[in-house]
């Protein structure tokens, strides 16, 4: 399950279990309880403070977990509704947050790079993808909505229509990653932009946030349903 490591002002949210580096990081209904829960422990601090996110190993995160859904395909809609509460909460959390990606950011993994502030990816090493078309698999009204509010049109257009992979270098130049360095600096590179923007920790900020992400925010707001979503 995820834990929290902090680093001076910026709290880290490793995604994978503590002393395990091969987790896929999967949104299991009970991985996305584990998450909510360590964030209420990040906005339980009182005083300025920054977000980090990252993992460990291959994957920062494999995106849907597949088993769950094929075991329990009539929760599908609610399960998704769910998901969507992650993004929902990171696009209006109360202090700057960065995505350390470490590794490979794929499906609903690259959407929750995307629902942070910023970006870091690793340059040598993993890729940004949305492999939804290859699946045969809708975006929901939301993931939707983020993926074409938070990318550049031209980069959404090709990123969810082709599941093409981005390197690292290639996510900057499309837009989706602010900067790209080696394998070992992705943390501390995240850390050090994320604790300089510390002090921005407010209701200041998430009322800015909430105006810049109004749009995003309503269509992450939609229940899924029959009507704007089939799978399979």
């Amino acid at each position: 399950m995820p834990y929290l490591e902090r680093d001076g002002d910026v709290f880290i949210l490793y995604l994978g279990n503590e002393g395990e580096t091969d987790n896929e990081n999967r949104f299991h209904p009970d991985w996305i309880d584990a998450v909510h829960a360590e964030l209420d422990k990040v906005e339980a601090h009182e005083g300025q403070a920054a977000l980090v996110t990252t993992a460990t190993g291959k994957f920062y995160s494999n995106g849907l977990d597949t088993t769950y859904i094929f075991a329990n395909l009539d929760k599908l809609p609610a399960y998704l509704d769910r998901v969507h509460t992650v993004y929902s909460r990171l696009l209006t959390f109360q202090m700057p947050t960065v995505a350390a990606v470490q590794g490979h950011a794929f499906g609903a993994g690259a959407m929750l790079a995307t629902a942070h502030d910023f970006r870091v990816m690793r340059g040598d090493r993993g890729f940004y993808c949305l492999p939804e078309v290859t699946l045969n698999m809708p975006f929901t009204v939301g993931m939707s909505a983020l993926l074409n509010n938070r990318l550049p049109k031209q980069t959404a257009v090709e990123a969810m229509l082709t599941g093409r992979r981005f390197g690292g270098h290639d996510a900057v130049t499309a837009g989706i990653a602010d900067i790209a360095v080696d394998g070992d600096q992705v943390l501390a590179s995240a850390v050090e932009k994320a604790g300089a923007l510390a002090a921005t920790r407010g209701d200041n900020l998430v009322g800015m946030k909430k105006g810049i992400h109004a749009d995003t925010l309503d269509a992450l707001a939609t229940v899924t349903d029959k009507s704007n979503f089939s799978f399979g």
